[in-house]
Parts: C-alpha cells; structure tokens; sequence
C-alpha cells in the first residue's frame, strides 16, 4: 500500500498538509456502534498486506460479555479472523489526537473474500443493493440528538445537566434558545473544528427541549456514507466534551423528567434519472409515495429491536415528552412516527422519528429502509394520514426489549432483507443483554420494595 496516501479524500489531505502522518486507526463499527479496531505506526500500515480481528467482536455484548449461543453459531467459539479491508474514502482526521493520526473505516470479508453478513456496514450496504437492482437510489438525512452532561463517575447517582459558563446548571424547556447554546459554546466550537477538520459537513446545530440537549443536523447523501459520518460524530463528539470537563451521551433516555434523544431519519428515493419518486411530473404525491409510508407503518414494529436496541431506549417512548408511541403518519405534525414535513415536489420526503440515537447508525438506517424497501415491493396503501395529536391514539409499538425482539424473531421476510445470519447473531446478543440486565437489582427497587413488600 505505498501509494495509499494518493486514494485520500482532501479533508484528510489539507489536514495532513505540511505534517508527518504518526499513526493510522484501521476502526470498524460492531453491533452496538463502538468503534473496535486497531492502531499502528503509518510506517507500518504502509507496509502491511493484510490485517486481522477476531469475529467474537459481534458478539459481544455492551457489557463487554459474550452471547453463550455463539458456539452454535460458529460451530465452537474458536474466534477465527475476519480481513479488514481500508475504505480510504472514509479517511478522517483525529483531531483531538496527542499526534497527527488519522481513522480509516474498514469492511470486513472471510478468507474467501466474502463480506462478513454479522458487519453493520454490511447489514446497511446489503439493504442499500436491494434498491440499486430495482434501479432506485436511497437517499438519508439524519438528525442527532444529544445531551450534555456533567461528569458522572459513580453509576449510582442520577445524571445532572453540565454547568455553563453562568455558573448554572443547563435548563430545560429552553428548546431553540440561542442563550442556552451559548452556555456551553465551548464544547460547541470545538464540534465545529473537529467536524471541518474530519471533513464533515454540519447543516445545523439547535437547543432542543431538554437540559443540555443539542441536535445536530446533517446534508442529506448516500445512505452508507452518513452512517460512516453518524458513526463518526459520535466520537468527536464525545472528545470534544470531554475537553471541557463534562460527558456527551446519546442514551435514549439519560435524565428522568426530560426528552429522549433520537436519531430521526428523513427519506427520498431517487429513480436512474436521478427525479424524487415521491413526486410525479406535474408535482403530485405517488404511489411509491404511499406505498413507501405503509412500508414504515407495517414492519416497523419488528425492527424496534433495532432503532430502540437498550432496555433504556423504551423510557423515550412516553406520551408527551416529545417521542411518537405510535405509527400514524402526518403532514408537518411531530407528535407522530412518521411525518411528513414541508417541502416542495423535488424534496418529497418521509421522516421515521422513532428511531433513538442510542442505535449503530448503520443498523438503524439499514431497519428504516428495509421497510421502505417492503413497502415498495408489497404496493400496500397506509392508513389514513393522522389529524390532530398522535399522542392521543393507542399505543402499538413493542414497549420493552423483549417484545420487540419476539417481533425481530418472527419477521421472516425482514430476516431475508436484512441477512438470516446478521439477524440470528443480533438476536442472541440482545437476548444475552436482557439476562445480563435482569441481574442487577435497582435503586427503585431498594427503595419501595425493600421493606415494603
């Protein structure tokens, strides 16, 4: 790989301008969205012919444990290597690096060279061929929400928001307040430096309604390339953060009493000459329009798993705190799942606000699509666009993780989507995950049950 500096895209060649390259992060997202990988000397990465992980990464769980099941699985847990192999279109810079460092995505393939199915970025590229062979083109806009929030180094005690530069705790309820961004402008900035830095483009940065709580915005693309982007925003924004003495966290639900955080995920299909197929000629809504809305509201709820993939994510789904708890649709309403905002004929789009911002983006585009993608297919008409609240219908998505993986399980039809083996592996981890989680006895518990009961 002598000449790999020459397949760089030029934030990362601006950013190297001038400098000696120390050191390259060869990273992958697992299953959970955390960055595993390796580092190694440029000097070495330039010489290296093949690099290695084992593929007992997926199936750990967030608790650093491993799925028991794995055995059956693999035919024995005996960890064998998986091959990295360096996309340089996702060189990025790492900014907040003691040295000049940069992180590289990789995919994953077997000694055969076949793509490893369990990969996120796969799960997601796998969906996205789907509507490459129908002659479509998938285009994503995601939106994160985040929080702010003091540093926290004993588990035991609730969350607080951060202070800001008036001595005072974060508010909430401050929702588009530009004092408040101002608060911890700090932090803020050094977002920005990283983003430019890594190449990353913002589209927007507000107050949302909770104390601490920031959305971020991104330039609408190629779904595999902002899941790349997604996945790597979240890091600098964590290192940014800590820079100033406080924590980024994207917990679905980090502070009782405040909104949720979700990653809301905007949707268009382009068709091969590149018009919206939401839109007909003279600007009119299409079946594919339709036909794409009924995609969401009928095989959503068997990917709550994955858009909702923590015990915490179902705090977010509660009536009035600014979550959907339901699948209506709706024109330029947010109390509903599925919205549809205001745009012209050309920018036709659909909007999945169930989506939590604790998912891996690349599984959480990949479940959003793969529905659109049944939807498509099946030519279904959706329900009657919702008037009013949505808050005040009936409540029909799965409430806890174990429900909505008894959904995951049985939607066979999504399991061919998506990947028999990748939903198999996901199943047994998040299962692992809920055992893990039953062991540990709660404050509330100790509180009102102690010597009440």
């Amino acid at each position: 790989m002598a000449d790999w500096t020459d397949k760089l895209p030029q934030a990362a060649r601006t950013y190297l301008e001038g400098r000696r390259l120390d050191e390259v992060e060869c990273i992958i997202s697992d299953l959970p969205g955390i960055a595993r990988g390796k580092a190694m000397p440029a000097s070495k990465f330039a010489t290296t012919k093949q690099s290695y992980l084992p593929n007992s990464i997926f199936y750990q769980t967030i608790t650093g444990g491993y799925a028991d099941e794995a055995e059956k699985e693999d035919k024995g847990f005996t960890e064998p290597d998986m091959i990295l192999k360096p996309d340089f279109s996702t060189a990025s810079a790492a900014p907040w690096t003691g040295d000049w460092t940069l992180q590289i995505i990789h995919d994953l393939t077997n000694r055969d060279g076949e793509l490893i199915e369990v990969s996120p970025r796969n799960v997601l590229k796998r969906v996205v061929a789907l509507y490459k062979k129908k002659g479509w083109t998938p285009i994503i806009a995601p939106e994160m929400e985040f929080y702010l929030v003091a540093r926290n180094v004993d588990p035991t005690k609730p969350i607080e928001p951060p202070m800001g530069r008036t001595g005072r705790r974060a508010a909430g309820r401050q929702a588009y307040s530009m004092s408040a961004v101002d608060e911890y402008g700090p932090v803020i900035d050094d977002i920005y430096d990283f983003a430019e830095a890594q190449g990353l483009e913002i589209d927007g940065i507000t107050q949302e309604g909770g104390a601490g709580q920031i959305e971020i915005n991104m330039q609408h693309g190629d779904p595999v390339k902002l899941a790349d982007e997604v996945f790597y925003f979240k890091r600098l924004i964590r290192e940014a953060a800590l820079r100033h003495d406080c924590y980024a966290t994207f917990m679905a639900k980090p502070i009782e009493g405040e909104p949720g955080s979700a990653m809301h995920i905007h949707h268009s299909i382009l068709d091969e000459e590149g018009q919206n197929i939401f839109s007909g000629p003279q600007g009119g809504e299409t079946d594919a329009f339709f036909h794409f809305i009924a995609g969401l509201q009928n095989h959503l709820p068997s990917t709550i798993a994955m858009i909702a993939p923590y015990v915490n994510s179902y705090r977010r789904y509660v009536k009035d705190h600014a979550a959907p708890i339901n699948l209506d649709w709706a024109r330029d309403n947010r109390t509903a799942g599925i919205r549809i905002p205001i745009c012209g004929a050309k920018d036709r789009r659909v909007e999945n606000r169930l989506a939590g911002m604790d998912c891996n983006p690349y599984l959480g585009i990949a479940a959003s699509l793969a529905c659109g993608y049944l939807g498509l297919i099946e030519g279904k008409r959706p329900e009657s666009s919702l008037k009013g609240e949505a808050t005040d219908g009936e409540e029909v998505i799965p409430r806890d993780l174990h429900t909505a993986l008894e959904r995951f399980e049985a939607a066979e039809e999504l399991q061919h989507i998506l990947g028999p083996k990748f939903c198999r592996v996901y199943h047994m981890v998040k299962e692992a995950e809920i055992r893990e989680f039953l062991q540990v006895i709660s404050p509330w518990e100790r509180e009102h049950l102690l010597l009440n009961v």
